[in-house]
């Protein structure tokens, strides 16, 4: 068969049209909703489909062994000593599910947590084929397991793994394992006598195969943990940010920025460890020679201030760029604001400058800022250093600004149960 011929924009834009291929094999991410209707073709691949590639399985929760850890075996820390450690606690459980290019997903495996096998030319560890998610299960005041929009952490997921060229799966399919894992998890790890906690999740993909050469991996692992994280979302002071130097960037349009992994965090240590020795928290990533605000650390970034005609806005950067990252946070700010600040705040998806800040700055139009993600939450910002300019932002209502903390505060109760919304989804806990 003869290759088919494409336009010179095709060939020449090769990433983005392997990303619309893989996205189009995928019911899930090219229809913009996540259904639970697999049947193991495309979602059991990594995007080399062909008119004779065999059926493979995709991902499948029903088909989910469990084999259960000794309760009694180890014992529940408070939050206070889980957190001050140098090891990351994990619960009692972990899920596991492999691939292969020739038959597609394994059954995933519910089982007790330990280490994973893995051999010195795995693909993982020479040409960074990984990709994670990061979302948390609330233990609510009314005594039940929440998790916030899961959805949404499957889906994007999904689009992480293809960028890299990792297998595909129905989101559907992940979701219900990360339930299946609270579910035996929550009882023990969250109880019920400590309202108000949490357990970060973290679902990973990672290419295994065992050869060197750089190639999309033939084999992967699927696995899904629970842990203690610390609560970051409300420093003393603040949140103090310090803008990137000149000669460094943490994402770029035509990269990776929007997909979740690794590559784009261990490369923007070295600047964040300066900026913290200098006594600033995260860095505020800036981006091209216009300095365009757009993350704080590696979370999405907002800003509420007046424009010079007396219009209150709240700002924050786009994603039609693919430059940062599509938040589920900050998905949840955009939209909880232009329901409930409907009339009062206008909120505002676009590109905007570190100058334009200064500008405010100066002419006293800034009225606060905050950071948004799944580790620091709504994190309230006190400061920005810029070259030798610093911006001190107000917090009138003690620790926050007043748009930051209503906004935290329905996320909380969301999360919490103390508000039933559709963004709660509520775990059906086994007692074991």
């Amino acid at each position: 068969m003869l290759p088919q011929k494409r336009s010179a924009e095709e060939a020449e834009d090769l990433t983005s049209t392997a990303m619309e291929h893989k996205i189009a094999e995928q019911p899930a991410l090219s229809n913009g909703k996540t259904n639970g209707h697999a049947n193991g073709h495309s979602n059991g691949t990594n995007g080399h489909t062909n008119g004779t590639t065999p059926t493979l399985a995709g991902l499948d929760a029903s088909k989910l062994t469990i084999t259960l850890a000794d309760p009694t075996a180890r014992a529940v820390p408070d939050e206070a000593t889980a957190c001050t450690g140098t090891e990351t606690i994990c619960t009692d459980h972990m899920v596991t599910a492999t691939w292969k290019y020739t038959t597609g997903w394994s059954a995933p495996e519910l089982k007790p947590l330990g280490p994973i096998s893995l051999h010195p030319t795995a693909s993982v560890l020479h040409y960074a084929t990984e990709c994670f998610e990061g979302l948390k299960a609330y233990r609510g005041h009314d005594g039940r397991l929440r998790l916030f929009r899961p959805d949404l952490n499957a889906k994007r997921m999904l689009m992480s793994t293809l960028r890299i060229s990792l297998p595909g799966f129905d989101p559907a399919e992940l979701e219900k394992l990360i339930l299946a894992l609270m579910a035996v998890d929550g009882a023990k790890w969250l109880p019920p006598s400590r309202p108000g906690s949490f357990l970060y999740l973290r679902p990973a993909v990672i290419g295994t195969q065992a050869q060197l050469g750089v190639q999309a991996p033939k084999e992967a692992l699927l696995f899904i943990t629970a842990s203690f994280m610390p609560r970051m979302d409300a420093p003393a002071g603040g949140m103090k940010l310090h803008t990137n130097p000149e000669d460094m960037v943490r994402a770029w349009v035509g990269g990776f920025g929007y997909a979740k992994v690794g590559a784009n965090y261990g490369p923007s240590l070295l600047a964040t460890n300066e900026a913290r020795e200098r006594g600033f928290g995260q860095i505020l990533w800036l981006y091209g020679p216009e300095g365009y605000c757009t993350e704080a650390g590696a979370s999405n970034f907002f800003v509420v201030w007046r424009t010079r005609e007396g219009a209150l806005q709240m700002i924050t950067a786009p994603l039609d760029d693919k430059l940062i990252l599509d938040g589920v946070t900050r998905r949840s700010v955009v939209e909880l604001a232009r329901e409930r600040l409907q009339g009062e705040v206008e909120v505002v998806e676009r590109k905007y400058t570190i100058d334009e800040l200064v500008e405010a700055d100066k002419e006293g139009r800034v009225v606060e800022a905050f950071a948004a993600g799944t580790a620091f939450f709504i994190c309230p910002v006190s400061q920005i250093r810029h070259r030798d300019y610093d911006i001190h932002i107000p917090m009138v209502k003690g620790e926050s600004g007043q748009y930051t903390a209503k906004i935290k505060g329905w996320m909380h109760d969301i999360m919490y149960g103390n508000e039933q919304h559709p963004w709660g989804i509520v775990v059906e806990e086994k007692q074991q």
